[in-house]
């Protein structure tokens, strides 16, 4: 039995040491062209300095789940990674997904992001006050559309409907990219979309912020109004945040967690990734390994709880 043990790790440590042998699979749970699969993109480079070679695989469907699914039934080799959001972290935290975080081995946080609310710059709202307005006068008439259902987007326009005192409809899609095409082509009123999701739009002017859901406003947005600079309380359950986080299998290796946050905490600390991150309104932070554990499983609770009041009548 012992001796059986020690062979076990042996090979482990000696799989280790080659790892990685061969390019890793790196699951992005959302459409190609949304903000996670263009950071993980711009990381791609970067991680291949460091003897990382990724080859992305969009899997999307189910707020995430579908594709962190596939991440948490891997073999814990290494050679299939995934990004973790809030988004899915939401559903785990409402039982609404089968996956718990116990499903993963935690290995560096990619990015956090303030959310806006938007609309086409062709729609007769130009300020918060606008809309809040449009949706007294409209109740339940008035579309918001989110990637994903029963996430931070989803409580947040849950968050702008209560703000105006009204019910709204919810419009789920797959991913950011295509709330932005339709958002665009006017087939919905509104959307809840991180900056780095909307900033080409938001330049060309063909999208208009109204708000932050965030406590400061953004200095890449100095002018546009958190909700709570115009008297809306978007957190009255306690803060929750937007990020995303690479994720392997359970039981991975301890030496191959190790190579793997080497790699990605020195790829996401470059110089050249935090431009990126700047450029992109999306904020970095060197957090990893058991710390980013013990992030995500706070994160969880909180978001658990928001959700829990938010959506307290919604059945599956």
């Amino acid at each position: 039995m012992h001796a059986g043990h020690a062979f076990q790790d042996v090979v482990t440590a000696s799989h280790a040491q080659g790892f990685p042998q061969r390019d890793i699979t790196f699951i992005v749970p959302w459409n190609a062209g949304g903000s996670n699969d263009v950071a993980a993109r711009a990381l791609d480079p970067l991680l291949r300095e460091h003897g990382i070679k990724i080859v992305i695989e969009n899997v999307v469907g189910a707020t995430g789940t579908i594709g962190m699914r596939r991440v948490a039934s891997s073999a814990p080799d290494g050679y299939t990674l995934g990004m973790g959001t809030s988004s899915t972290l939401a559903l785990i935290a409402q039982g609404k997904t089968p996956l718990k975080n116990s499903d993963f081995t935690h290995i560096a946080r990619v990015s956090t992001d303030p959310l806006l609310l938007l609309v086409s710059s062709k729609a007769p709202q130009k300020s918060l006050d606008d809309f809040i307005g449009y949706m007294k006068s409209n109740p339940d008439k008035v579309s918001i559309g989110t990637p994903g259902s029963y996430n931070l987007n989803h409580i947040f326009a849950s968050m702008t409907a209560r703000a105006a005192g009204v019910n709204y409809v919810n419009v789920p899609y797959t991913g950011g990219s295509k709330v932005v095409a339709d958002l665009l082509g006017q087939h919905v009123d509104s959307g809840v979309l991180k900056p780095s999701e909307t900033l080409g739009q938001i330049q060309e002017k063909l999208l208009t912020p109204l708000g932050v859901f965030a406590n400061q406003r953004l200095e890449m947005f100095p002018d546009v109004p958190t909700f709570k600079d115009k008297g809306f309380d978007v957190f009255p359950y306690g803060p929750v945040v937007q990020m995303a986080y690479v994720v392997a299998p359970a039981n991975l290796p301890a030496d191959v967690r190790t190579k793997l946050i080497t790699a990605f905490r020195a790829a996401i600390n470059d110089p050249r990734f935090v431009e990126f991150a700047r450029k992109n309104a999306f904020l970095v932070d060197d957090l990893t390994g058991d710390a980013l554990t013990r992030e995500v499983d706070s994160v969880a609770v909180a978001l658990g709880t928001v959700a829990e009041k938010t959506f307290p009548k919604e059945k599956e």
